[in-house]
């Protein structure tokens, strides 16, 4: 499956409409109660970037890059404005917002993830696209130097050390980070007339497995 490392426009994709999507099989038994099981062990995304178009050049600079994926064939890369990093909203990235693994002693390769707690649940999430420049690393409290002690995999998001960390050392990372998707279409219909009177395509986005 081909992917384009390139993200659809930012300006675009502010105001646009969506977030997870989970898969529930939920089976009523006679009695009342309830089954519910999940075929799914990440949830998908969903956007419709057709709410962030603005203007006529909004929609020509859409239907180019719909063009250049040649619709649903390539992926790309999506800023989900609602979740793009690993800090909270209100903060700034730091090096020590996610525990991505710890040290063994043989282990150079640490996949990014972001973990959402709510009381005493957890979820952790594959982060495959981190924004180039912007992985801060540290081991143990110790921040690294990027190029120096560790590499990033933008296209895989994995930190990569020369040498393995020692075993028990906690390695932490801060990152930006992209969603990737595609085109949920292979048809975009745009009306200049209902558009000039409020009306705007429906783009739809689908997250994608890479």
């Amino acid at each position: 499956m081909a992917f384009h490392e390139v993200r659809f426009p930012t300006n675009l994709s502010f105001g646009a409409l969506g977030g997870p999507q989970r898969r529930t099989e939920v089976v009523t038994l006679v009695n009342g109660f309830e089954e519910r099981n999940t075929p799914w062990a990440h949830a998908r995304r969903r956007y419709d970037a057709g709410l962030g178009l603005r203007s006529l050049d909004d929609i020509a600079d859409v239907i180019a890059f719909f063009e250049a994926r040649q619709g649903q064939l390539h992926g790309f890369r999506w800023k989900d404005w609602a979740d793009y990093r690993s800090a909270r909203p209100s903060e700034a990235v730091h090096h020590a917002d996610q525990v991505i693994g710890t040290g063994d002693g043989v282990a150079t390769r640490f996949s990014l993830v972001k973990t959402y707690a709510s009381g005493t649940q957890s979820y952790q999430r594959p982060i495959r696209k981190p924004v180039a420049q912007t992985v801060l690393v540290a081991l143990s409290g110790g921040v690294l130097q990027e190029g120096v002690d560790y590499d990033v995999d933008t296209t895989l998001g994995e930190v990569i050390f020369p040498q393995a960390p020692e075993v028990g050392v906690e390695v932490t990372a801060g990152f930006e980070f992209d969603v990737p998707v595609r085109f949920d279409t292979d048809q975009i219909q745009t009306s200049m007339a209902g558009f000039k009177a409020g009306e705007v395509p429906n783009v739809p986005v689908v997250e994608v497995r890479v």
